[in-house]
């Protein structure tokens, strides 16, 4: 059997202005997608489906400032930009406002437990 190998995430960092800021250990991403049927006068069925804007939700787990940053106030963060990447391409989460902060304290611990953030756009490079 030939060795197979799976891309998967080396990299996932948060950035503004191009500076890494923090890095991540995983991260869930959901995108939805409004959507609204169109509907004729009488029929029982809609005519069509139409696609609206989308939402791009991700979930950043174990979340820790780079050396030099420890005192990084991520709640003060505001229009950053989350960069996975992959083996073979960088998807990048630009515009991004975060929704909920969950944080464990601890001794000599800089570290976010779980951010939710919600990115205005997303581009694959």
């Amino acid at each position: 059997m030939t060795g197979v190998t799976i891309p998967t995430s080396k990299d996932i960092t948060i950035e503004i202005d191009g500076k890494k800021l923090a890095v991540v250990q995983s991260c869930t991403v959901k995108t939805v997608r409004e959507t609204r049927s169109i509907e004729a006068f009488g029929s029982e069925n809609p005519v069509a489906t139409v696609g609206g804007k989308l939402t791009h939700t991700l979930e950043l787990k174990k979340i820790v400032p780079v050396k030099g940053l420890n005192d990084l106030d991520f709640y003060g963060l505001s229009d950053f930009t989350i960069v996975i990447a992959k083996p073979d391409t960088r998807i990048v989460y630009s515009g991004c406002e975060w929704s909920s902060i969950g944080e464990t304290l601890g001794l000599n611990s800089p570290c976010i437990e779980t951010m939710q953030a919600v990115a205005r756009k997303r581009l694959v490079l």
